[in-house]
């Protein structure tokens, strides 16, 4: 086993569409895999799928170890990128030591968890028994974890290969919740003499919301409405709106459908232009490639009546988004935070899609109250779902000891041991099995959950040395 050998398994991977929800071919690979290599292969009713390899010789005394890692991923493209992610492998190149998809998401989170294990079951290596776990829908609710059954695994020892920093070992995460609303407006006619413009916001950097929600990256919907609620001195008309995917990124790019007097066309392109040029300078450091247009756009799409219009754009601006709250504890760490995430119209109802995270129960509850106060105000129906507990940190864990020593005697430095913001699902495991001891480790990622998410090589290399180490000393 070597990082070679992973990142070929990896590239694999990258063939297999396994979009959140459509993980079939991805399950079916994990079966195929484990009866090419004579491994026994468990699947529940839900698809998760457990792939067993037995001791090595002399090492059938060493405890189980269970390896996790999620079949899914989030898959999120630039508009103007053709592609489908259920039938096509995704486009990446390696560059500058970095394994990067450029115009989509790489699927490394957590494709490169998944071919760490399967490397190892395939691999010579004398280790205990092994139990490799890959659940489903991890990034869309944890539903594979949330429906895990007594007896899918045996070990009590189990280690999460789903984390972005190699260096660092991961011993509790923020627990979290989506919450969703409507809103059902009136439609009215286009006004005579009216001019119909598409403004749209680009470019933004997103990524993940929990991992990169503290490092103050533009959300192209807080832009777009900012600009239209400025706007409303003005007699305009609002057609469509809508940005953003999914309830864990960052949205990176919205656009809304205008109505203006004829006489006041370039007036309105010349706000965008400025507008443009205001957000250029304060997100040069964070989203250096963001920008705003303002286009003459031909629509048949029947206004939203005004009052409605204005209640949609002065709700949504009120809605939070960014960090809330930093940890008293645990020095950088976000303890709460929310993400004003998408927008979207179907028919004649505009969905809004947030998500928030803690590490305290309580101030998760708080901020969903708080952002379900914002759209209340506004007269949207207002749910709250998918909620999920976080994992309280335990630094008496044997795992979490073994894994240290073994970086010290591998790196000479010692790993950071810290805490992350972003959900895992081991807050879910402990819930339903509260003996076993976890960690969570894996190579370096960024630009996670948005297009040019990348592998760091250097960190995969490292990342598979100390994953070898501490399965095969394991005792």
């Amino acid at each position: 086993m070597d990082a070679q050998n992973v990142l070929d398994i990896f590239k694999e991977i990258t063939k297999i569409p396994r979009e959140s929800g459509h993980e079939g071919p991805m399950t079916a690979f994990l079966q195929d895999f484990a009866k090419a290599h004579n491994l026994e292969c468990r699947t529940d009713k839900t698809g998760n799928v457990v792939i067993v390899k037995e001791a090595a010789p002399g090492k059938e005394k060493v405890p189980t170890l269970v390896l996790q890692a999620h079949q899914d991923m989030v898959c999120e493209k630039h508009a103007n990128f053709k592609f489908d992610f259920l039938t096509q492998p995704i486009p990446y190149e390696i560059e500058d030591g970095w394994m990067v998809a450029k115009n989509t998401t790489l699927g490394a989170d957590d494709g490169i968890g998944i071919a760490a294990c399967l490397a190892l079951l395939e691999s010579d290596l004398p280790m205990g028994k092994l139990e490799c776990l890959f659940t489903i829908s991890e990034e869309t609710g944890m539903d594979g974890a949330f429906a895990l059954e007594p007896g899918l695994f045996e070990g009590k020892t189990l280690i999460n290969l789903d984390s972005e920093d190699e260096g660092q070992l991961f011993v509790g995460c923020a627990g979290g919740i989506d919450t969703t609303a409507t809103f059902e407006f009136k439609r009215e006619a286009l006004r005579k003499g009216y001019n119909t413009l598409k403004i749209k916001v680009s470019g933004g950097r997103g990524g993940h919301s929990g991992d990169d929600i503290n490092k103050e990256r533009a959300n192209a919907l807080r832009l777009l409405l900012r600009f239209l609620y400025t706007e409303l001195q003005y007699d305009f008309q609002l057609l469509a709106i809508g940005g953003g995917n999914k309830p864990n990124a960052i949205c990176r790019e919205a656009e809304a459908v205008i109505a203006v007097p004829g006489d006041e066309v370039d007036e309105m392109m010349e706000d965008a232009k400025a507008f443009d040029a205001v957000i250029k300078a304060e997100f040069k450091s964070s989203d250096p490639d963001i920008f705003v247009t303002c286009k003459p756009e031909a629509s048949l799409i029947r206004p939203i009546e005004e009052g409605d219009a204005a209640n949609i754009i002065m709700t949504l601006l009120a809605v939070p988004h960014g960090v809330e709250k930093m940890s008293m504890d645990i020095p950088g760490l976000v303890e709460t935070s929310t993400n004003l995430a998408a927008v979207h119209i179907e028919g004649d109802v505009l969905k809004v899609v947030t998500s928030q995270r803690s590490s305290v129960v309580s101030e998760l509850h708080a901020m969903a109250e708080r952002v379900e106060a914002a759209l209340f105000l506004g007269s949207f129906d207002v749910e709250h779902h998918g909620e999920y507990p976080g994992w309280k940190p335990n630094l008496d864990s044997r795992i979490l000891k073994f894994s240290v020593e073994s970086y010290k005697k591998l790196f000479g430095v010692d790993p950071e041991v810290k805490a992350i913001h972003a959900g895992l699902e081991c807050g879910l495991f402990l819930e339903k099995f509260p003996d076993l001891d976890m960690i969570s480790f894996g190579p370096t990622l960024r630009n996670v959950h948005a297009p040019g998410e990348k592998l760091e090589l250097a960190s995969l290399d490292k990342f598979v040395k100390h994953l070898e180490d501490v399965v095969t000393n394991f005792a």
